[in-house]
């Protein structure tokens, strides 16, 4: 797991924490509800944040698929392309 990686999951972990306690405050304070909408709440929350996270690791990085060695020989062939006045 890279680092930005574990950046967004605990990112995401913190924001979905303070959405559900927010969301408590609020049904606590102004929204008469009963007690099965608390726990239907903090099922709600921690699907979504483990929906997000499973397609957050999912979506392909483009710098994975590059191969540094290849592009490095990309360049120094451009180089020398664009030196000879070839295209």
């Amino acid at each position: 797991m890279k680092k930005k990686d574990v950046i967004f999951t605990i990112g995401l972990c913190i924001l979905m924490g303070v959405l559900w306690i927010v969301g408590e405050i609020v049904m606590g304070l102004w929204i008469p509800v009963v007690g099965k909408i608390h726990i239907l709440w903090l099922i709600i929350i921690v699907v979504v944040t483990l929906a997000v996270s499973v397609w957050h690791s999912m979506i392909e990085d483009e710098s994975d698929l590059r191969d540094p060695r290849r592009e490095k020989y990309l360049r120094k062939t451009e180089k020398h392309r664009n030196k000879n006045g070839k295209r």
